[in-house]
């Protein structure tokens, strides 16, 4: 099947909703695409009334809303909904992060038998290693381990990477060092034996954009080397990011030719009508890599296609 990706229009669902999801992840699992995300709605983004919704396609064109995947939650700001397969328990499992009260951040877990849920809470307050996180990303390695990557505001605002429970529903305790300080909006993937994680500096709902610095291993909890910044270039203006968006995933997708790696950022601002939830999420071309593991800086694509494998 040949996938098309439109970076010029808003994405919308089967009944022809502009689609409110942000910052999350998209997701491929039995042959279909899942996109997770916070719905904002026309608010500002930092109230109580944030949900999250799941969509799926099975051709990131055809998008079917299953609306919230948690349907109920304890009061407070959501942001971020991450959703993996656990190999172990054959559960989908969600990490989000969510505020009693800004900015007191904590985990919450939940799973479901479906990758479109609804999923039911197992953990309001997840531990990990550092107090107060924030944003996050999960990451499932080709033996099964789960990891999860994130953003400690009380460390002012430092990345670091945990591993999870066998069951993906807290954190073993075993981390990695401090990556950075100063940063957010974090991924981690895997591609070939190089361990990628991604985050740049702090752009809460930013219009400008951020970054993308790239740090590599070759085991998930590093140590860590520092490779570059794919999402930034000099300009007569300064150093400007080259997508105006924040990161929010690198996907991984199948191919005819071997898997693909997708960056995907929220051009927050972005929106022709004012409504936040109306904020356009680019897609980028597949990720090119170099033969020492480097990754190529980003560029904007309108429009480009991929060959999903034979089913």
């Amino acid at each position: 099947m040949l996938i098309h990706i439109n970076n010029r229009e808003p994405r919308r669902d089967r009944e022809g909703a502009i689609i409110d999801a942000h910052d999350g992840s998209l997701e491929y699992f039995a042959g279909r695409f899942y996109w997770y995300g916070t719905s904002y709605g026309e608010t500002e983004g930092f109230t109580a009334s944030n949900t999250y919704r799941v969509y799926s396609s099975p051709d990131l064109t055809d998008w079917t809303n299953h609306g919230a995947i948690l349907p109920e939650h304890p009061p407070g700001v959501h942001y971020r909904p991450y959703v993996k397969h656990c190999p172990a328990t054959g559960l989908y499992v969600l990490w989000y992060n969510w505020y009693p009260t800004l900015w007191a951040g904590q985990y919450g877990v939940a799973v479901s038998e479906r990758p479109e849920g609804p999923f039911r809470i197992v953990h309001e307050h997840a531990r990990v290693r550092h107090e107060r996180p924030g944003d996050h990303g999960l990451f499932v390695d080709d033996d099964g381990v789960g990891y999860l990557i994130y953003t400690s505001i009380a460390q002012k605002h430092a990345i670091s990477i945990e591993r999870l429970t066998p069951d993906f529903l807290a954190s073993s305790g075993e981390g990695s060092p401090i990556l950075s300080h100063g940063d957010e909006a974090c991924t981690l993937f895997k591609r070939g034996a190089i361990y990628y994680a991604l985050f740049d500096t702090t752009c809460c709902f930013c219009p400008q954009g951020s970054g993308a610095q790239v740090v590599t291993a070759s085991a998930p909890l590093g140590p860590y080397s520092f490779q570059g910044n794919i999402n930034r270039h000099v300009t007569p203006c300064g150093d400007v990011p080259i997508i105006n968006a924040q990161q929010a995933h690198v996907a991984r997708f199948p191919t005819a030719e071997g898997p693909i790696y997708v960056w995907t950022g929220d051009c927050w601002g972005s929106r022709r009508d004012g409504i936040k939830g109306h904020d356009f999420q680019y897609w980028s071309e597949p990720l090119t890599f170099s033969d020492n593991g480097s990754i190529a800086p980003l560029y904007w694509t309108s429009e480009w296609s991929f060959q999903l494998p034979p089913a």
